[in-house]
């Protein structure tokens, strides 16, 4: 067996070729991390004058100006380099997916490995995003999911994540491709309870940023992360995924992350809405896919006659635009049930 050493860190046989949609800051993160365990990974770019500016200097200037890339990571425009990819990474938002599916069904076959990082529903199908992989391609995708911020992955610092899929072999080979001895990758058996926590966390982060943007105090705010914790557990359960997922890193760690730290954009939307601070998306530019699934959670627990408290305070106050005050006191009184 032929060993090679990338940067210090001994492998067997290198991937030949793995590629990754979409050079935000999570996608170009694990093109980095990608390229200790691969020979080549494509890194596919919607602007040619962004995949110009890489290809020369070997930076994404947008997102890590002070970040050299790794020299295997090549960025492109076109999806015919995606052809001979073993593995292809979706790292778009969630919004837009599904233009991605369709445009990529020509270029790839359904051998190629698709790995779903996007953490969202489709509204109004109430589709996940593993859902519209399988509507285009099948159900042998792989979900990613866990407390993973990007500006964190693409330094090498130490992080984990799980992965899920119907088809064990594909999620071997995902672990084998991101594994380092930082960046640990961890396999569960229940897909649509991975995807699923990765959508809930953004509301329990709005939540929990509205509270702070109040000046809720720490015991009441730590109250309503607890509550949410179990929530979840109940959501996942009503669509048939499994409660105990609710523990995992894609579940406990990501809710904390995202609900905690000032580098969350969910749980600084949520404080900007605590402040009475409303703010327009489309004008900004700014992609938060917390907001864009609170509709389709709210659904989700209708349909599923499953209560929710902290979905119901953040589409209140987000959606409904009541005042946080009042939409607190509501939750106030309803969280020891």
């Amino acid at each position: 067996m032929e060993i090679k050493i990338i940067h210090g860190w001994k492998l067997g046989d290198l991937m030949k070729k793995v590629g990754v949609i979409g050079g935000g800051s999570l996608g170009t993160a694990l093109a980095q991390i990608l390229s200790q365990n691969v020979e080549e990974v494509c890194l596919h770019l919607r602007r040619e004058e962004l995949a110009e500016t890489i290809n020369q200097t070997g930076f994404n200037n947008e997102y890590y100006p002070n970040t050299r890339l790794n020299e295997n990571i090549m960025a492109t425009v076109d999806f015919n380099d995606l052809k001979d990819c073993e593995i292809v990474f979706l790292s778009v938002p969630s919004s837009a997916l599904r233009e991605t599916l369709a445009s990529l069904k020509e270029y790839i076959d359904e051998s190629t490995i698709l790995v779903s990082t996007a953490k969202g529903i489709e509204y109004p199908s109430l589709k996940t995003m593993g859902n519209l992989i399988d509507e285009y391609f099948n159900d042998e995708y792989v979900s990613l999911s866990g407390p993973n911020f990007a500006s964190e992955m693409v330094l090498n610092l130490e992080t984990v994540s799980n992965i899920a899929s119907k088809n064990k072999d594909n999620a071997i080979k995902v672990k084998e491709a991101l594994t380092t001895p930082q960046f640990k990758v961890k396999i569960i058996d229940d897909v649509i309870g991975l995807e699923i926590c990765g959508v809930i966390k953004n509301i329990n982060a709005i939540a929990n940023g509205i509270c702070k943007g109040m000046n809720i105090n720490e015991n009441a705010r730590y109250a309503i992360l607890t509550k949410g914790f179990e929530e979840t557990q109940k959501i996942v359960e009503a669509i048939g995924g499994d409660p105990s997922t609710v523990k995992e890193y894609c579940g406990f760690g990501d809710l904390v992350l995202t609900s905690t730290s000032n580098e969350s954009r969910n749980h600084t939307l949520g404080m900007l809405y605590g402040q009475r601070i409303i703010v327009d998306e489309d004008a900004s530019g700014i992609v938060v896919e917390g907001k864009k699934s609170i509709k389709a959670i709210r659904d989700i627990c209708e349909k599923t006659d499953t209560e929710s408290i902290v979905v119901d305070f953040v589409y209140d106050v987000v959606l409904n635009r009541i005042r946080p005050k009042i939409a607190f006191r509501k939750l106030w009184e309803r969280i020891e049930d």
